[in-house]
């Protein structure tokens, strides 16, 4: 960490250059004696990453960044601050730091907060930086979090873990006990501290297999950010044997999208298919991520189209969480059925087809965009559809 580059000369050098081309910049290199320009140009397009990311950060002087990578795997502050409007306590314990947004959201609602991490260098940021932001509430620990938690007898309300995966399972299926850290082999350490824990992973692990690996699992957060899911959450606590909730969330600008259910429910539910009525619900990303495609039909009073489209239909216009359209018209799949619509340019959306949305395009020759919306889909008797339809 070098100190030089809060120099305010620098400090206004890396504000003048965020939106520079990095080439240029590196061919013209710089005065500074103090401060390499490869040094500089890693903060630039750090503090860049964090414009829309990490936007307090952003605004706040004499931030120091670390490499672009940290920034690119850190939460973003809209998802930091979600999960830690789930959680409260006196103190909790962050055992996988990194560069401490995570932290600051909880500082908002614990007492105290410990943040500990491995990487001396980034380590460092992160306390510098929570001076600056002046955030006298969270201890930064350069320490390995799960080490550190053996050599201490200290109990704390909540213990927040963000496993990564190792670079020698990319490609394969993702387990937990794939991660550093191991989570599923340091339960028993973790619940020795905490009756309740929160591990942050990504989406791309299956729920089923997170819930064979680990025990006492109470709550399953489904995170996405306009319609992108970041993050699954679990909650773990102590001897929850009862059933799981799976809550999903989509946050959009102001707005937020939830659809709760009880695991079970779901196997245990019958969907009602039905021909598409006069209106088409599209649900969001966490909810397709959550698997909750029976129950969704069942407490929103929504028919399904078929078993494997994930479309839903009804008469009356509800509330939904997801996307809604107005079905103007229902075309049978054939070229000529759908050239004689004078169609030119339009949103194309496949569901459960046999043909990709590039195919479409090509075979029908349709641009991209516009006022209207196809859906190539497949109805509960095998027929191939088109709906053509506008967006609510």
């Amino acid at each position: 960490m070098n100190l030089s580059i809060l120099n305010t000369e620098i400090q206004n050098y890396i504000d003048e250059n965020l939106n520079a081309d990095i080439n240029t910049l590196l061919l013209k290199g710089n005065n500074f004696e103090t401060v390499a320009i490869k040094t500089i140009i890693e903060q630039i397009e750090a503090k860049k990453r964090c414009q829309k990311k990490l936007p307090t950060w952003f605004e706040t002087k004499n931030i120091y960044y670390p490499n672009k990578l940290n920034i690119e795997q850190t939460s973003s502050e809209i998802s930091a601050k979600y999960k830690a409007s789930l959680i409260s306590g006196k103190s909790i314990i962050d055992l996988t730091g990194g560069f401490g947004v995570d932290c600051f959201y909880f500082s908002k609602k614990f007492d105290v907060v410990t943040h500990c991490e491995i990487n001396e260098n980034l380590s460092k940021i992160v306390n510098h930086n929570y001076k600056q932001l002046s955030i006298p509430n969270i201890q930064t620990k350069n320490v390995n979090g799960v080490d550190y938690l053996s050599n201490i007898d200290t109990n704390f309300d909540w213990i927040y873990i963000d496993p990564s995966r190792r670079h020698d399972t990319k490609g394969k299926v993702f387990f937990l006990k794939d991660c550093l850290p191991n989570v599923p082999e340091h339960l028993n350490l973790l619940f020795n501290h905490s009756k309740n824990i929160m591990i942050k992973t990504s989406p791309l692990l299956d729920i089923s297999v997170g819930l064979n690996e680990l025990k006492y699992v109470k709550n399953i957060h489904i995170v996405a950010i306009n319609n992108e899911v970041k993050e699954l959450l679990w909650e773990l606590e102590y001897g929850h044997e009862a059933s799981v909730e799976i809550k999903t969330v989509n946050l959009k600008n102001n707005k937020k999208e939830h659809f709760n259910f009880i695991l079970n429910e779901e196997t245990d539910t019958e969907t009602i298919y039905e021909t598409p009525q006069t209106y088409l619900y599209e649900p969001n990303s966490a909810i397709l991520k959550s698997g909750g495609f029976n129950i969704i039909s069942k407490k929103l009073k929504i028919s399904k189209l078929q078993k494997h489209s994930h479309l839903y239909t009804s008469a009356d216009l509800i509330k939904f969480p997801g996307r809604i359209f107005k079905i103007d018209k229902v075309i049978p799949y054939n070229k000529k059925s759908i050239k004689s619509l004078g169609i030119k340019k339009a949103n194309i959306t496949t569901r459960n087809f046999s043909e990709s949305v590039s195919q479409i395009r090509k075979k029908f020759n349709l641009k991209d965009g516009g006022d209207i919306y196809l859906f190539f889909t497949t109805d509960a008797l095998g027929n191939k559809l088109m709906l053509l339809t506008q967006k609510i």
